[in-house]
């Protein structure tokens, strides 16, 4: 920390500085609130994609038992192809969002394949689609805690170091400038009592 001069000018400077924090603190704590309110509906939303996965697995286990026989190839009948995100602004942080998820289902004869697999299809396009809401909606939430913890250092900061401390340098300031005055008028009578004598 640099030693600040005892003077008006660094007075002045010192006051600009706190009111400067003071205007900008309220701003940074509502911020920080807003941040840590979107961080919980992030989280929420990524505890609510994984339920929903897991549901659905539990829905598929209960109705197609026929799943567990190796006769019937299942694999690769879904992929995704295309994934379009966008982005959000929230609270000043940039955050992705899914807009289109775009689902590939394999050609199958309905003649070959037994017709519970239909079901299993429309399943597992909802499921491939959930996983990618899911780690979107896990960036987000990276994101948005990226930013919470950012802004809680800001406000940290600002109220207990940069405030504080130009208090402090205004009272040391202030004590400096007062004990300057009382010494010249001190100093001031000692030459008029010189002066009279």
């Amino acid at each position: 920390m640099a030693k600040i001069a005892l003077n008006k000018s660094s007075l002045n400077r010192e006051k600009r500085n706190l009111k400067t924090f003071n205007r900008y603190l309220p701003a940074l704590e509502l911020k920080r609130q807003q941040l840590m309110a979107e961080r919980k509906k992030a989280e929420d939303a990524v505890r609510e994609a994984r339920e929903r996965i897991e549901q659905i697995e539990k829905d598929v286990s209960e109705q197609l038992p026929m799943l567990a026989c190796e006769d019937i190839n299942v694999e690769g009948l879904v992929r995704v192809t295309n994934v379009v995100l966008g982005e959000q602004n929230i609270v000043g942080t940039t955050v992705p969002v899914v807009e289109k998820v775009e689902v590939e289902v394999a050609p199958y004869s309905y003649l070959t394949k037994p017709h519970w697999v239909d079901f299993l299809v429309e399943r597992l396009k909802e499921m491939v689609e959930l996983h990618v809401e899911m780690l979107v909606r896990e960036l987000r939430y990276q994101e948005i805690s990226k930013a919470t913890r950012t802004t809680s250092q800001r406000v940290n900061l600002f109220s207990k170091v940069l405030i504080p401390r130009s208090n402090k340098n205004i009272a040391k300031i202030k004590i400096f400038m007062s004990d300057m005055d009382r010494a010249a008028v001190v100093n001031a009578k000692i030459s008029k009592t010189k002066m009279a004598s």
